[in-house]
């Protein structure tokens, strides 16, 4: 599906191009916007594809999350917060079709403009739009929410607002932005920020805020009662002033959701089974496969839903530091990916049915091919040939084990790498050049009892090359802190990508961000061939392009061994109570929360 879009976009680019020439192209007001080409639905739609505009509204559900809180505000670094409130409270002027690769609507603006280079962008609001206390949204809001966040929010805002050059009101209902970086993504990106009210923050602390202190939104939901790291409550706002919005169509139609929160998996998994819960997410195809078999399943009043998709693997596993020492050698790095005996834990946790990530695009048409670099590609990174690891020209692919318990190859191929980087085992203990013991500690949440597993498999593995490993799981505010800090040996390692990949990769392993504090390169990887990648790919014109620079950048990061790859989620799986209810139309990024729960209802009773 994705390739037949990139192919629709060459088409569309041309007959851009023939317009352009001809000298009648100029800026105009649409209602949407894509990345390459135009949106795939036109003005005068009903609703997004994958919602049922004629759902019914109404009941109440409940979802869990592990871990706690200590914050009701998800637009600073400080604090921990619910994962769901922005998708629930806070929107912003544009939202996100999730059937195609990047495409925004109007959401709080009713249109947005651009010239054909996206130098600049304006948006205009729509006359309707209010907070959830009735107060209009205006141009001054806006305004105040790109300063705000791009300068005490959490660091993910910033990037943006380093790149806007300039952003003024210029008319009752309109906002510019004028940009100082060629990147045609960023009309895009400043569509997507949360829109905050300005009344509400002005001359307050906003990056300090207290828990009771809750930010105001113009979302489908308000946080209604809430019990300090235990329970969030969030009720459908009956005023909300976008459910005419096509955009909005067949959304939130659930009047009450309820967050509770549990000391670990395994807990909340009972809490499910008990029918304290409404629907869970299952990640793991065995557990899957044969934990789901309690009463509840047999009587049919739960369900089990499988939903295919067509999104990037991303990257899952353990992340070395390359801050430290030795995970600064990738000679120390190769070993340690050698050690993991993939093939014998997936079949231990998963019964084997879930295929490893073999790159941080696997699983789309932007992964890097098999084999050496050719064409585009090559042309790209050749220029960066003697500082590029190992393999990101000349082909790279994970070491594959027998499935033994033992691994033998993968062992013996980590003792040749550690032996490369001046490590020798002496009575037992694998040392370094310095004669210091190799040891390390992996950091992982207390509740993420599925990882825990796997560490432990794996510490079982390392043990047999003289290394020491222990699991080091602390609670979801010390792990949020540490990663931010980057205070970890390892540590589990988490990063979603789309099929339209753009600024966000420099905040994931931009040079700049090796050494921000709060930023998601966590593994510290400062390369200038990255950085080079990352540049093309954001000011690509074409799809081909796009795809070329993606490519060859999924080569070098791949390439670098900075993290060890677990299994990819090829689909995705819901359990929920059966009165719980879903259009027939999955979406191409499959499930996530602008599906589960946000365009699924509640079937009255009979």
């Amino acid at each position: 599906m994705a390739f037949k879009f990139f192919q629709s976009c060459r088409a569309v680019a041309a007959v851009s191009s023939l317009i352009l020439l001809s000298g009648f192209a100029r800026a105009e007001p649409a209602h949407g916007i894509s990345m390459y080409g135009d949106p795939a639905l036109p003005p005068d739609f009903v609703s997004l594809p994958y919602a049922n505009p004629d759902a019914p509204q109404g009941g109440a559900i409940v979802l869990g999350n592990t871990g706690g809180f200590d914050s009701l505000n998800p637009f600073v670094r400080k604090g921990t917060s619910p994962w769901q409130l922005p998708f629930f409270t806070h929107e912003s002027l544009m939202g996100r079709s999730w059937d195609e690769p990047f495409a925004l609507y109007g959401l709080l603006a009713e249109s947005i403009e651009v010239p054909e280079d996206r130098s600049w962008v304006e948006f205009t609001l729509r006359p309707e739009a209010r907070f959830s206390n009735g107060s209009p949204v205006t141009p001054e809001d806006v305004i105040f929410s790109y300063d705000m966040l791009g300068t005490e929010g959490h660091p993910r805002y910033h990037g943006l607002y380093a790149q806007i050059d300039s952003i003024a009101q210029t008319g009752p209902r309109s906002v510019k932005m004028e940009f100082n970086t060629d990147n045609r993504e960023l009309a895009l990106l400043a569509g997507m920020r949360p829109i905050l009210s300005k009344a509400q923050w002005e001359g307050r602390d906003f990056a300090n805020a207290p828990l009771a202190e809750i930010p105001l939104g113009s979302g489908p939901y308000v946080v209604s009662d809430y019990k300090a790291g235990k329970q969030v409550t969030l009720t459908r706002n009956p005023d909300y002033w976008g459910k005419d919005v096509p955009f909005r169509k067949g959304t939130h139609n659930i009047d009450e959701i309820k967050l509770d929160f549990y000391g670990d998996a395994n807990v909340l998994f009972e809490a499910f089974k008990a029918g304290e819960i409404s629907a869970l997410r299952e990640f793991n195809a065995e557990s899957w496969a044969t934990q789901y078999d309690f009463p509840a399943v047999q009587r049919g009043d739960v369900v089990k839903s499988t939903f295919a998709h067509s999104k990037p693997s991303g990257m899952t596993g353990l992340v070395m530091n390359t801050r430290r020492a030795p995970f600064d050698d990738i000679r120390v790095r190769e070993a340690l990916i050698a050690a993991f005996n993939f093939e014998y834990i997936n079949e231990t946790l998963t019964g084997g049915a879930q295929p490893r990530i073999t790159s941080y695009f696997s699983n789309s048409p932007l992964a890097m091919q098999d084999g050496p670099a050719t064409g585009r590609v090559a042309e790209l990174l050749t220029p960066f040939a003697d500082d590029l690891p190992a393999g990101a020209l000349d082909g790279y692919a994970l070491p594959v084990s027998d499935g033994s318990a033992r691994n033998r190859a993968g062992i013996r191929r980590a003792m040749g790498a550690l032996a490369d980087a001046g490590f020798s085992a002496d009575g037992g203990t694998m040392r370094g050049p310095d004669g210091q013991p190799l040891s390390f500690n992996i950091l992982l949440s207390k509740g993420s009892s599925e990882n825990i597993a796997i560490a432990e498999l794996y510490i079982q593995a390392l043990a047999r090359l003289g290394i020491t490993a222990r699991v080091d799981a602390v609670d979801d505010a010390q792990f949020v802190a540490r990663n931010a800090a980057f205070d970890f040996d390892m540590a589990i390692f988490r990063r979603a990508l789309s099929l339209s990949p753009g600024n966000e990769q420099r905040y994931y392993w931009g040079s700049e961000a090796a050494d921000q504090e709060g930023s998601r390169n966590l593994m510290g990887v400062k390369s200038p061939a990255i950085d080079a990648m990352i540049d093309t790919m954001v000011g690509a014109s074409s799809a081909e392009a796009f795809t070329a620079a993606t490519r060859a950048l999924d080569r070098v990061l791949t390439a670098g061994r900075y993290v060890i790859p677990f299994w990819q989620f090829t689909e995705d799986r819901i359990a929920h109570v059966a009165a719980l209810k879903y259009p027939s139309h999955v979406p191409l990024y499959g499930d996530g929360p602008n599906y589960m729960p946000e365009v699924w209802w509640i079937e009255p009773a009979q």
